[in-house]
């Protein structure tokens, strides 16, 4: 269509595109070709802003490909390079284009510290940041000038004046979060590119400052790290909001405690941060004292390890004569437990929260192993995608109901895949009810959301437990649960349909999801699973990382809620009371594959 209507612009756009998909798949000739034709696409275009973005993507295009917004490439940037962008900085002035301008001379600022050029960069940063304030709709590059002056502080040794200029840039950032995380933009947008690494930087240009603030100034030290703990915190409500969107919601309930849960309680919080090569493992405990970590492995060799070990995790029951690898479940354990283990039995811990990071959210700490027993053994465990969004209070167990809906036949979702039947649901939901007195069970064809919804809006009910087909997309458009005659019940409309029937006094307080499978290796689609309930309008959620194939999943439900209805347990304690029951069994439930699936979010209490 751009072709026939000889819109130049979409033509542009389209060559544009192409340029990158060339480079990929090693077609130079095809790659050369586009970008001479954008040149003179480039040339015959009328002064305009489409032609000052279009300068801009070409000359990114000609750079080194490992050249993004912070990262520089390993060749020095072609002289063509710059005069695209100089050209670029000429039109815009001339249309009195403030918001094209300030990309134009920020990357140009950009070109500059690749070079190790500072002076000259500094110089072209301050005039972006200066044509972004002329323009209030420039705010999203703002940010981004901003954050350049802040690495080029750090890189001429100004560290202090680089973390103010870094809170300066996110400051700014976050007023505009939500915009720049849902919508289009005029250039090319990227979390990973343009928003997650200003967090990290910052972060790790903290954190560097502790082995001396550790000697020097104990209470300094303190302060530091919780500053990188809440920065952190702002990446994981940055990452949500770009998961879910414009439909997004998010309560922050607990806006101070992005580290400790009380001085009064036995839990100590692990948050794990990953940076460029290296992660650190922060652990915080009630007496508000830090110790931190550093695992010293790249991301690619933790996610090598990660995967690993949930392949090993998944293959239980494929051969009964192939042991369970501990070793994997070890290594993992050598980094985020085994260095605070001492700490953990002096401050006599009865209970973990993990605030886990990238591909840390797809492991399932339960089953990580010291060489001789599993960490649920020891601990209570629960997680978390953020304490300042997790409200810990204790559950009401007054009429401690459940609704309960199952699908135990096979569907055909129309665009996605074809699901299998659910055989030990029916099981799994009759122990449920018989389990809590009150509660009400739908099966198959009556699992619908109007069903839902009606039930929802006529009684209270504090548990919500679904057994069915969770898909947790890249996107949240593509994470859903499946539901009777082959529907769907999409995260938004379980969102609008629990938040819209919680005004009651006692609303959805546990959302169970006990058949859900997630991706091995896609934290992404974690952070989907991670986020459920808190989207959702929960406070807690019961979930499975993938489907155990067994009467194990409705007897850990089923011990699951007798802990809570019968005891005086916590939702994590009920959960290891109920893991611990399947492990005394013994036999193959040793392999934690038929227990460890099973992971609480949110509000442990």
């Amino acid at each position: 269509l751009a072709e026939e209507a000889k819109d130049k612009s979409g033509k542009l756009r389209s060559l544009l595109n192409a340029i990158p998909i060339y480079k990929r798949t090693n077609a130079l000739d095809g790659a050369m070709e586009a970008q001479e034709r954008g040149f003179s696409l480039l040339e015959s275009l009328p002064d305009s802003r489409d032609k000052v973005y279009g300068l801009i993507d070409l000359a990114n295009l000609l750079s080194d490909e490992s050249t993004g917004k912070t990262d520089c490439g390993k060749t020095p940037p072609q002289s063509k390079t710059k005069a695209l962008l100089e050209k670029a900085i000429t039109i815009a002035q001339n249309i009195q284009d403030y918001r094209a301008q300030s990309f134009a001379l920020g990357e140009l600022g950009h070109i500059y510290e690749c070079s190790g050029n500072y002076e000259i960069a500094q110089d072209f940063t301050q005039k972006a940041r200066w044509a972004a304030d002329q323009d209030l709709l420039a705010k999203d590059s703002l940010y981004l000038w901003e954050w350049q002056a802040a690495r080029l502080l750090k890189a001429r040794g100004e560290e202090e004046k680089a973390i103010k200029t870094y809170e300066k840039a996110i400051a700014t950032l976050e007023t505009i979060r939500g915009d720049i995380l849902t919508a289009n933009r005029d250039l090319q947008f990227d979390f990973r590119d343009t928003v997650e690494p200003i967090y990290r930087q910052l972060v790790a240009l903290r954190l560097e400052e502790d082995p001396v603030l550790a000697v020097n100034s104990p209470d300094k030290r303190i302060e530091n790290i919780n500053a990188a703990l809440s920065t952190a915190d702002s990446l994981k409500l940055a990452e949500l909001q770009n998961y879910f969107g414009n439909d997004c919601i998010l309560t922050i309930v607990n806006p101070e405690k992005v580290d400790v849960v009380g001085a009064n309680t036995p839990t100590a919080v692990f948050n794990s941060i990953i940076l460029k090569n290296r992660t650190a493992i922060i652990a915080s405990f009630p007496n508000g004292q830090k110790q931190i970590n550093w695992i010293d492995f790249d991301r690619e060799s933790l996610r090598e390890t990660i995967i690993k070990f949930r392949i090993g995790l998944e293959r239980y029951g494929f051969d009964e004569f192939e042991p369970y690898n501990f070793q994997p479940a070890q290594q993992i354990y050598d980094w985020l437990i085994r260095p605070f283990a001492l700490d953990l039995e002096e401050a006599q811990i009865k209970t973990l929260v993990f605030v886990q990071d990238g591909i840390f959210r797809s492991v399932p700490m339960a089953a990580l192993h010291d060489g001789n027993q599993f960490l649920i053994e020891n601990y209570a465990i629960a997680t978390t995608p953020s304490i300042s969004l997790t409200d810990p209070k204790v559950l009401n167990r007054q009429d401690l109901r459940a609704l309960a809906f199952g699908l135990t036949k096979s569907a055909k979702i129309e665009g996605y895949d074809t699901y299998p039947a659910l055989g030990k649901v029916a099981s799994e939901i009759s122990q449920v009810t018989a389990q809590l007195p009150g509660s009400k069970a739908f099966l198959d064809e009556d699992f619908t959301s109007t069903r839902l919804q009606q039930e929802l809006s006529a009684n209270t009910y504090p548990i919500l437990h679904i057994a069915t087909h969770g898909q947790f997309g890249i996107e949240s458009k593509d994470t859903f649960l499946v539901t009777g005659n082959n529907q769907i019940l999409r995260l938004n409309e379980l969102e609008k349909i629990i938040r819209t029937t919680n005004q009651g006094s006692q609303p959805v307080k546990l959302l169970a999801l006990t058949a859900c499978q997630t991706a091995i290796g896609d934290d992404r689609a974690i952070l989907g699973l991670a986020g459920i309930a808190l989207q959702a309008g929960a406070s807690s959620a019961l979930a499975s990382l993938w489907y155990v194939d067994d009467t194990t999943t409705g007897n850990i439900a089923t011990q699951f809620y007798a802990g809570l209805r019968d005891s005086q347990m916590n939702k994590a304690e009920a959960l290891r009371a109920a893991q611990l029951a399947v492990i005394q069994e013994g036999g193959k439930f040793i392999h934690p594959g038929y227990w460890a699936s099973f992971i609480l979010i949110g509000n442990w209490l």
